[in-house]
């Protein structure tokens, strides 16, 4: 709180020495309503051809992120002052009333190619060309910024779709679908009809408890975010920045770390396993809506059966690819795990939702942890075994 207070006064001082000084627009909570602009909230805002942070919202990213089409990410938290979260080991953190989750889906262009609405540059979020806390513009294209707002009675999801000028972004309650060329390194090409989720939709991944049936965030938790950022002020840990301005409380000495799943020099399970939690984990866990199918991917889940090693699925149907077992050890190209990852087929692929392609890098993970795996299943077709770890 100190620490807030201080930078809001040198701010002022700084201010008052220039001779015309405009301050940046504060951010507004909306108790209720849905704003037809995302302008309207002042998360956000256009400045000097470049997408910047307003006064007190802070940026932040997750060790591995969920994939969505190779789509970049600007995740940001705002919370009202004099408020914090408190710090929880395994859920996401638990944010008061008033805050605001932002997480504007963006792409870097084609180096060298002419903006034309529809190009994009396929590239890992490691390569993100976000410069002090800012995007420039015109090396961009952004497609939508999504809201997780906590009101009174719960979270509520607003997605706002930005234009082609990239100076505003509306409201798209009923979601929006926007063609997209990929265009990797080598040139080659490949379509992505890139979904903007409608507010249902986007239960599909924020309800993650399937008693309570409440949307929650899902990136914001210790072992997602305990990772260096590159603030305008200098690199510093996340989970340390948050509780240094007093945005967080409660954070242990030593709190949990997963890895990055794109960094070859990690162990292989570490990667696979952050992977799978992050993308499957939220949906596939012991309290997830999928918890009747018995395959639990969440990072806590230790037994092997349930994270899908010999498993027979429970109702998978088209989606088994006519194969026996969810994973079978040593044997990637005979798991269901495999054939799911690597199809755009929307009856069959997994995840369900907010992918139009496949992550390449994504099933080359995957696909070399399972043929890492020793140990066999039951021949017998009952799927008791449960190999042993490696």
């Amino acid at each position: 709180m100190r620490y807030r207070v201080v930078m809001r006064l040198v701010a002022l001082v700084a201010c008052m020495a220039l001779p015309a000084c405009t301050q940046a627009p504060k951010v507004h909570f909306f108790a209720e309503g849905q704003p037809a602009t995302l302008d309207e909230w002042g998360v956000l805002r256009i400045d000097d051809g470049h997408l910047r942070l307003n006064e007190g919202v802070v940026p932040y990213d997750l060790n591995t992120p969920l994939f969505s089409d190779y789509a970049h990410k600007l995740r940001t938290v705002w919370m009202p002052a004099g408020t914090s979260a408190t710090y929880q080991a395994e859920q996401s953190f638990d944010f008061p009333v008033g805050t605001i989750l932002s997480k504007t889906f963006y792409y870097p262009l084609p180096a060298g190619q002419v903006r034309d609405g529809k190009s994009v540059a396929r590239t890992p979020p490691s390569q993100s060309p976000l410069e002090g806390e800012a995007l420039d513009l015109a090396k961009v294209r952004l497609i939508e910024t999504r809201l997780l707002v906590h009101r009174a009675d719960g979270w509520v999801a607003l997605p706002y779709v930005w234009n082609d000028a990239q100076t505003a972004a509306t409201l798209k309650r009923t979601g929006e679908l926007v063609p997209l060329e990929l265009v990797d390194a080598e040139g080659g090409r490949e379509a992505a009809d890139y979904q903007v989720p409608d507010q249902n939709q986007c239960g599909g991944c924020h309800i993650t408890d399937n008693k309570s049936r409440k949307l929650l965030p899902i990136g914001p938790k210790a072992r997602h975010m305990n990772r260096d950022f590159d603030y305008a002020d200098g690199r510093e840990n996340q989970l340390a920045h948050l509780v240094r301005i007093g945005y967080l409380a409660g954070v242990p000495a030593s709190p949990p770390r997963l890895a990055d799943a794109m960094d070859a020099q990690a162990p292989l399970d570490a990667r696979a396993r952050a992977y799978l939690d992050v993308n499957c984990g939220h949906c596939h866990s012991a309290t997830g809506p999928a918890i009747t199918s018995g395959l639990w991917l969440d990072a806590h889940t230790q037994d092997r059966l349930k994270l899908g090693f010999c498993k027979q699925p429970i109702a998978a149907g088209k989606g088994t690819g006519n194969r026996r077992y969810d994973i079978v050890p040593g044997h990637a190209a005979d798991s269901i795990f495999d054939y799911r990852l690597d199809s755009d087929d929307p009856a069959i692929m997994m995840p369900e939702l907010g992918r139009s392609v496949v992550h390449r890098e994504g099933v080359a993970l995957i696909r070399a942890w399972i043929d890492a795996q020793a140990g066999s299943c039951d021949t017998a077709g009952t799927g008791s075994e449960s190999p042993p770890a490696t």
